[in-house]
């Protein structure tokens, strides 16, 4: 008997590159994933602040350095825009919850309305509060 012959297929959809392009919806998926994660770095930076404020003058000097430094700056600002774009993709996925939305070039409108949307908001926020 002759051995079937094996079809060439990609192993996995993150073989991105020449296997795999990456679409609008499995993007805005991962950076969902991306944003909830990265907003326990702005958590404990948060919780580090406070904690040093409860404890010491001289452990508070060096958290609030860290905490009012370009770093702590950018670890904020990130996470600001990671707050609106989890917010974002919330809604997005409440209405597909609902059943709406879920051909293919709703879904990737959606996506790039939370990116875009969580910019914006962010740059709002950003020039509000200042």
């Amino acid at each position: 008997m002759a051995a079937p012959k094996r079809v060439e297929r990609p192993l996995s959809p993150f073989m991105i590159g020449p296997y795999y392009r990456p679409q609008m919806t499995s993007i805005s998926s991962i950076l969902t994933r991306i944003t909830g994660n990265g907003l326990v770095v702005a958590a404990l930076l948060a919780v580090w602040w406070l904690l040093a404020a409860a404890t010491s003058d001289d452990y508070f000097a060096v958290a609030n350095a860290v905490v009012t430094s370009w770093f702590g700056d950018l670890v904020f600002t990130l996470s600001l825009w990671a707050v609106w774009y989890h917010y974002l993709a919330g809604l997005r996925h409440l209405y597909f919850d609902a059943g709406k939305g879920l051909d293919i070039p709703t879904a990737e409108k959606l996506g790039w309305a939370c990116i875009i949307g969580s910019v914006v908001l962010t740059v709002i926020t950003i020039l509000l509060v200042q």
